[in-house]
């Protein structure tokens, strides 16, 4: 007796979360109403889900409660993979072309004479700075 009345509170606050839920997702708030009424209804007459059961050939009306529950939770959790699938290709579309909006030219700075200067000039990297300025000679290098 106790167990029902617990498992009764309990599916009573999934037709709260239900009702509260219908006017974002009207599907999902009417399949939840729908498994937390019959919950409620087989929790009270367990021997109509054992019957129900035999009627579709399962020989309890836990296993059937439990078959149907598998079920649906494999559903569920398709559908939130592909949400979440679906989710993660739209950040990766989002963040390509954020990056291609904010990509800078190749021209970044004008200089005084009105040329422009390239970036690969205005940040120049080690190795081209080595093959293309001549090094200045340190003190050990030139003895006077």
């Amino acid at each position: 007796m106790i167990a029902q009345f617990i498992l009764s509170i309990l599916l009573g606050g999934i037709l709260l979360y239900a009702w509260t839920e219908c006017r974002r997702s009207p599907a999902v708030s009417f399949l939840a109403a729908v498994a937390a009424t019959a919950g409620i209804y087989f929790v009270w007459v367990p021997r109509h889900s054992t019957q129900l059961a035999e009627l579709v050939g399962i020989g309890r009306g836990v296993d059937l409660i439990l078959y149907v529950w598998v079920c649906i939770s494999l559903i569920l959790l398709l559908s939130l993979h592909l949400k979440l699938r679906m989710q993660m290709e739209m950040i990766t579309m989002l963040g390509r072309k954020l990056a291609l909006a904010e990509a800078h030219p190749a021209v970044s700075k004008v200089e005084g004479d009105g040329r422009a200067k390239r970036d690969l000039e205005f940040y120049p990297s080690p190795t081209l700075v080595a093959a293309s300025a001549p090094q200045r000679q340190t003190r050990l290098d030139n003895p006077n």
